[in-house]
């Protein structure tokens, strides 16, 4: 292990959203572990997820290799940024398809990423999920999407309560973004307006705060994050 006192999970740390996240962290000094299906070779350690159909089977692979690296230390953060997109009515021929990628991509890492906080978070500590806007209403043109999106907002809530199994004063916050600025989004959305995008440097940033227990939300939050003209702002969900 890092010399380093202050340590962070990125799940998902291979993707648009979760590079940017390593990179933040790492250029704070801080160790970070990427956990992702490929490496990220900017990460100070590394866990790669084999592929499953199985949650069992992946949730246990990616839980001892992640008690290899950690052994007795703890981390300060746990960001669970893994996600994906499909659309898609349940007419759709691809429906069952794109069900099965959003478990897999949403609700498999994020049920695995707190777990993986019950058991290596600092007491204090902070566990991130990713949800989405769209999912806190009705999602019929992509059924697999919100439905795992909304799962993930459920699970924010439960651990945000007594009993949860998170260590003690620790938070768990789910982000709700619209769109996220990623190159993918932009090579498939050439003509959409950009400044309703929010940038990954602001979630980086935002992570950052939360985590050194800046302007935190309370745990269970689900956190809207909503960019018009360029501006970006954190507004809660009234549930």
């Amino acid at each position: 292990m890092a010399a380093e006192a202050q340590r962070v999970l990125v799940y998902g740390g291979r993707g648009a959203l979760g590079s940017k996240c390593v990179e933040f962290f790492r250029s704070k000094n801080w160790w970070v572990a990427s956990i992702d299906v490929t490496e990220n070779a900017a990460a100070s350690a590394n866990v790669v997820v084999k592929p499953s159909d199985s949650f069992a089977e992946q949730a246990d692979q990616v839980s001892a290799a992640v008690e290899q690296l950690l052994g007795s230390q703890k981390v300060d953060a746990i960001l669970c940024v893994a996600g994906g997109w499909a659309g898609g009515s349940a007419k759709a021929k691809s429906f069952y398809k794109s069900c099965d990628q959003m478990w897999k991509q949403s609700v498999w890492t994020s049920a695995i990423s707190s777990h993986l906080a019950t058991k290596h978070l600092k007491d204090g500590g902070l566990l991130t999920l990713s949800g989405a806007k769209a999912a806190l209403s009705a999602t019929p043109g992509m059924v697999g999407y919100g439905m795992a999106k909304a799962t993930v907002h459920q699970l924010c809530q439960s651990l945000g309560e007594d009993k949860s199994g998170l260590p003690a004063n620790s938070s768990a916050v789910a982000i709700l973004p619209v769109t996220l600025d990623t190159p993918a989004n932009r090579s498939s959305m050439p003509d959409a307006d950009f400044s309703s995008w929010t940038p990954l440097d602001f979630i980086a940033e935002t992570f950052f705060k939360w985590t050194t227990g800046n302007e935190r939300p309370k745990s269970g939050s689900l956190i809207q994050v909503i960019t018009e003209k360029g501006k970006t702002e954190l507004i809660p969900a009234n549930l």
